[in-house]
């Protein structure tokens, strides 16, 4: 096995378990110890985990954005349910945005076979999903390739994404909050989303449910009268009066 290849998977069981130890990493991929402290050791300059008195913990820093192909294997159920509802919403005819996210790649493989669609994204995945698809037409935004993420951020992407009017914009999020929001890790794909928001006749902010009274490093934009939540199952009692307050659509599985 690669390095790269253990290192993801130690992203992957912390993930799933919060917590890891040197010596049972080591027995599980028949390396030494200090090989394994060594994967530690950089992942932690990378931000992702905190090493601890013989392991390390998962970084829950609200500024730290694991690689995409970690967050793809999280929360996939939910994230699949929530990609079907999606699907749903989408009309033959319909002009429609999607970003870079593990949620947005399922959408894609939703309605790779539709006709008469039209998918502007920043996402370098959704790009290769649609590819063959001929019955949609893709257009990417170009700009700065985010490598962890596989997405395309900062000033070009953010032009042309200003340069459309589309019928909806599917976007996800890190968090939300009733007080602070829809919130994101990282100012680029801040921007990203909020030009989304604003090229939309409707925003679609689709969630699974860890993401409700989460807190993440940049607030994005508040919700408005008209906004649709997608999630996996139905919310709180609280959060469900929220939105009802907020005139905000909630779709939700069972």
């Amino acid at each position: 096995m690669l390095a790269i290849e253990r290192k993801n998977e130690i992203l992957e069981t912390l993930q799933k378990e919060q917590r890891v130890l040197v010596s049972e990493l080591a027995k599980r991929y028949d390396v030494t110890e200090e090989t394994i402290r060594r994967d530690l050791e950089k992942l932690e300059r990378d931000g992702f985990v905190k090493k601890t008195y013989g392991g390390a913990v998962l970084n829950k820093n609200t500024n730290v954005d694991l690689p995409l192909r970690i967050r793809e294997k999280t929360n996939r159920q939910e994230k699949q349910k929530v990609a079907e509802l999606s699907a749903e919403l989408i009309e033959e005819g319909d002009s429609i945005m999607l970003d870079a996210s593990s949620t947005s790649l399922m959408i894609a493989q939703q309605i790779k076979n539709r006709k008469k669609l039209t998918v502007i994204t920043t996402s370098v995945e959704v790009l290769i999903e649609l590819a063959q698809s001929e019955g949609i037409k893709v257009i990417s935004t170009g700009g700065d390739l985010k490598a962890s993420s596989l997405s395309l951020v900062g000033r070009t992407a953010e032009n042309c994404l200003g340069g459309y009017n589309v019928d909806k914009a599917f976007v996800s999020c890190k968090g939300i909050d009733m007080e602070r929001g829809i919130m994101e890790s990282n100012d680029l794909e801040a921007g990203i989303k909020l030009m989304m928001k604003r090229s939309a006749k409707q925003t679609v902010l689709v969630i699974d449910s860890s993401k409700f009274s989460h807190i993440s490093f940049v607030k994005v934009m508040d919700f408005e009268r008209g906004d649709i939540v997608i999630t996996d199952r139905v919310p709180s009692a609280e959060w469900g009066e929220f939105f009802e307050k907020r005139g905000v659509r909630v779709i939700a599985g069972k």
